[in-house]
């Protein structure tokens, strides 16, 4: 949805410095670009304006615009794929951000097959160590947004959260947003209604979790990063 007036006022009236902080953005609709437009991606559009306009570095990917092999390891070509995108493709924006936000399509009450591989996919790496002898995530932060036309937000986002923090990402509160429309078939986010307007677009819920969301996911990196991460006591992996 297009951003509003209150959500303009926020970023005009921010006094936070952002700048130096990069979020990567991974949609896993089940559609290639090709296809056509993703009700996700319209979605997560709002979030990424808000960062990029208070100074974010952003990036967005389309997961199945790639071709990542399934597995838990870091490169699955050393494991039998014979291409894997996920190595030099992904793997680099996610090390390189400090906000991972994934957005995810509701199917069957769950998020989507390819959001669970790049979950998967990031737990491949959470063996791996930062400078601290912490677990490579730690000092990250990560969100969620999800849409589909049949309940399941809360129950999604808990599943892709929980993910996030087991392998060390600190999930601020409010981490979540999403939209859905009515039970059973029917118009998903942004679609062009009889009238003349765009499902969802009306929905002052979802446009204030995003906005919260969003200034969360930016609040929490910012003191992270400015904190040098999390405090290393008892949390090494050599303890």
């Amino acid at each position: 949805m297009p951003l509003d007036q209150r959500q303009k006022e926020l970023i005009s009236g921010n006094r936070a410095d952002f700048s130096g902080l990069r979020a990567l953005f991974i949609n896993t609709t089940l559609t290639p670009t090709g296809q056509g437009r993703s009700h996700t991606e319209t979605l997560m559009r709002d979030a990424i304006e808000i960062m990029s306009d208070c100074g974010v570095s952003t990036d967005y990917l389309r997961a199945a615009d790639h071709r990542i092999a399934f597995g838990v390891q870091p490169d699955m070509r050393k494991h039998g794929a014979e291409v894997d995108d996920w190595p030099d493709r992904i793997w680099p924006k996610v090390r390189d951000s400090h906000i991972l936000v994934i957005g995810t399509p509701i199917w069957l009450g769950e998020e989507s097959s390819i959001c669970r591989m790049i979950i998967e996919r990031l737990y491949a790496h959470s063996a791996q160590k930062n400078d601290k002898g912490q677990y490579i995530y730690y000092g990250k932060v990560g969100g969620c947004m999800v849409t589909g036309n049949e309940d399941g937000i809360k129950a999604v986002s808990n599943t892709v959260l929980y993910s996030l923090q087991h392998v060390g990402y600190t999930v601020p509160p409010q981490a979540d947003c999403g939209w859905i429309g009515e039970a059973g078939p029917g118009p998903a986010y942004g679609d062009k209604m009889d009238d003349g307007s765009q499902a969802g677009f009306d929905n002052e819920f979802t446009r204030k979790n995003l906005t919260t969301m969003t200034f969360n996911l930016m609040h929490f990196a910012r003191m992270l990063n400015d904190a040098g991460g999390v405090p290393a006591y008892g949390n090494t992996t050599a303890q």
